[in-house]
């Protein structure tokens, strides 16, 4: 029996500094996850949820501006602690492949790991999909999430720049490119020399 797969699509939203403060150690903190779990084409859990942040943990104007999040919400959301605890749960369940829209969203965690001394949760297969979707329709460019979704002529789910409703987009695209990549593997047509027997036409003519 073949063993069941998962594939975990993953966003993060994370803090940002001041534009006068990006040179005074900042480093960016996630501030809140979502997690849409898909086992054989269906989702099988979604996870949503606020992260306080522990170096920086007052938000920035310019984040609460820009994410609509606000210092009270990160202040009641789970520690990050909690959020890797959750990850690695998730992970244990069956092999596991992680899928994001960029790089940035692992190389954050990954640092934030480091900075608080907590093992990475994750050991599958990690794929960007942003150069996936690059490579496929050879953009020379990479496009951004709802960018990407509006080319197929489909909208995103939800809010951008909300975790889940970014991690639910980023599935959506996923099911679009993988459609279209068996769409592209299906046999060539026959050639006209596939479909002609030339020695009885030979034949024919002689």
């Amino acid at each position: 029996m073949r063993e069941k797969h998962q594939y975990l699509f993953i966003d993060f939203e994370f803090t940002m500094p001041e534009k006068s403060e990006r040179f005074r150690g900042f480093f960016p903190e996630i501030i809140e996850a979502g997690i849409v779990s898909v086992i054989g084409d269906q989702i099988n859990e979604q996870f949503s949820s606020f992260v306080t942040p522990v170096r920086f943990p007052i938000l920035s104007e310019r984040c609460k501006s820009f994410l609509h999040i606000s210092q009270k919400q990160v202040d009641q959301g789970i520690s990050f602690e909690d959020l890797v605890k959750t990850m690695r749960d998730l992970n244990d369940v069956y092999p596991t492949t992680i899928i994001t829209w960029g790089n940035m969203d692992m190389r954050v965690l990954r640092h934030n790991c480091q900075r608080n001394d907590v093992p990475f949760p994750f050991n599958g297969k990690e794929i960007d999909l942003s150069m996936e979707y690059k490579r496929f329709f050879g953009d020379q460019n990479q496009t951004g999430l709802w960018k990407a979704v509006q080319e197929y002529g489909k909208e995103g789910t939800g809010r951008h720049h909300r975790a889940l409703d970014d991690a639910l987009t980023t599935y959506n695209i996923f099911k679009l490119v993988e459609k279209d990549k068996k769409y592209l593997e299906k046999p060539k047509p026959p050639t006209i020399g596939d479909r002609v027997d030339f020695s009885q036409l030979l034949n024919k003519f002689a």
